[in-house]
């Protein structure tokens, strides 16, 4: 499975290592391009995943802000419910093509 913006992969990874919550693919940390996201200092705590961590997609010639995110800590009820660890795992906006 791979996320692709404006032509360029920002997560490439084997279907059975990505995680689906809530209808967005999370992809693991490992999978993600190098440089191909910066920390955006945006912030969103979710009810029940904890505090997430915004990205902007860095494309060359086009800077997407908020392009993905990521639950670095995400309480051990959260992970319970999903059924599987998806510490920093990495899930994308609706401008992210996930196939």
């Amino acid at each position: 499975m791979q996320a692709v913006l404006d032509g360029t992969v920002l997560a490439d990874a084997n279907d059975a290592d990505v995680v689906s919550i809530e209808g967005n693919w999370y992809f693991p940390p490992e999978a993600i391009t190098p440089q191909a996201l910066s920390e955006s200092d945006t912030p969103y705590t979710c009810p029940w995943k904890g505090k997430a961590q915004y990205f902007d997609a860095r494309i060359p010639g086009n800077d997407h802000p908020d392009a993905a995110w990521s639950y670095p800590q995400p309480p051990a009820s959260a992970v319970d419910r999903v059924g599987r660890d998806f510490t920093g795992y990495v899930a994308f906006g609706k401008d992210v093509t996930v196939a």
